[in-house]
């Protein structure tokens, strides 16, 4: 039997870095349903400590997901959750951002100019790619 899974990534700021990779990656920040946090709260199942405000809408603290925008038949979703402690090691899985033959130096400059540093650039016969890291750190390629 195969298993669906999701991409997961510890975060300080899991709405924020959502956002940054839901615009680098073309994707959509999945929407908040504040009628159903309102409930859970309400109804005692979660408090107002586990909700926040992120560009007007109530959100849950704790995380949020970013999904391709055909749906999760297409990429499985990636989930952005809150971790107290900051990013220490270097990443031991990590995304490849594929531009489809797009001018990557073009990508890697317009990441550069959104928040992400260049490492350093890489080769394997005839394949190259630049690494990276996001606004917080988490290393990844674009080819």
């Amino acid at each position: 039997m195969a298993y669906e899974f999701q991409v997961v990534l510890d975060a300080a700021d899991p709405h924020g870095l959502a956002d940054w990779w839901a615009e680098t990656l073309g994707w959509q920040v999945e929407p908040s349903d504040e009628d159903f946090i309102r409930r859970m709260v309400a109804e005692g199942h979660a408090s107002e400590a586990d909700t926040t405000v992120h560009n007007g809408t109530l959100v849950w603290r704790e995380g949020q997901a970013i999904r391709h925008p055909d749906g999760l038949e297409r990429a499985p979703r990636v989930l952005f959750q809150l971790v107290p402690e900051a990013k220490t090691v270097k990443n031991r899985m990590h995304l490849d951002v594929r531009t489809g033959g797009g001018d990557v130096a073009e990508v890697v400059a317009a990441l550069t100019a959104r928040g992400a540093k260049f490492l350093h650039e890489g080769r394997q016969g005839p394949h190259t790619w630049t690494t990276m890291t996001d606004p917080e750190g988490n290393e990844f390629c674009v080819s």
